[in-house]
């Protein structure tokens, strides 16, 4: 185990994963897991060590949806609402587990992330995958020491009081955080929506 543990630590230390993805829409750079993997099998070939990602899916509970509608009739007018059943079913959520082997020692790092069936602008393979690649991305960066957080000292007032004045959400922003959405951004779109002065029902009406 400490010789694999020695060869780890080698690998920790030269690894360089850059962040070589762009969102257009949020206006950053992330590192995806194929950067990862991309960056980390060269230096595996050289410390002599074998990598192997495996997922599992699992099931834990039953979930139900409700969305709030115009009620149907004269009460439409008033502008009273109904509740009613929007949609159910399982919460499920991938385990990736990432294990790293050097003869016959090994050790394994686990992250997780939950699937939506009913994303928008994916289907359900789709959703699976992108969960898929969000737990792996995890579980290798907690194999490789991958920091995924800003720098401290960026984020850092040093004792001074910060005011942020938020924007105002006009019809032509909503509009196209719902076609972010479409396409699968909704991190991105309500990272994006806290920067903006909005009400709960401007919220729904961007996600529904």
């Amino acid at each position: 185990m400490k010789e694999l543990q020695t060869r780890l630590l080698k690998v920790q230390e030269e690894l360089k994963a850059p962040k070589n993805q762009r969102n257009n829409f949020g206006k950053y750079n992330y590192r995806s897991c194929e950067d990862i993997l991309e960056a980390v099998k060269p230096l595996l070939a050289k410390y002599g060590l074998t990598m192997t990602i495996a997922d599992q899916v699992h099931e834990i509970g039953k979930y139900e949806h409700y969305k709030l509608e115009d009620f149907d009739s004269d009460k439409k007018e008033k502008g009273e609402k109904q509740t009613i059943l929007d949609r159910k079913g399982n919460y499920m959520y991938i385990e990736s587990t990432v294990m790293v082997s050097y003869e016959n020692d090994r050790i394994a790092s686990t992250a997780q992330a939950g699937i939506d069936p009913n994303r928008k602008g994916m289907d359900i393979a789709q959703s699976f995958g992108s969960s898929s690649s969000y737990a792996r991305k995890y579980a290798l960066n907690g194999m490789f020491l991958i920091d995924d957080t800003k720098d401290a000292d960026a984020t850092n007032t040093h004792g001074k009081a910060e005011t942020v004045v938020k924007k105002k959400l006009t019809a032509e922003i909503k509009t196209a955080m719902k076609k972010a959405i479409q396409k699968g951004q909704i991190e991105a779109v309500l990272a994006k929506l806290e920067t903006y002065q909005y009400t709960e029902k401007d919220r729904a009406e961007i996600l529904a």
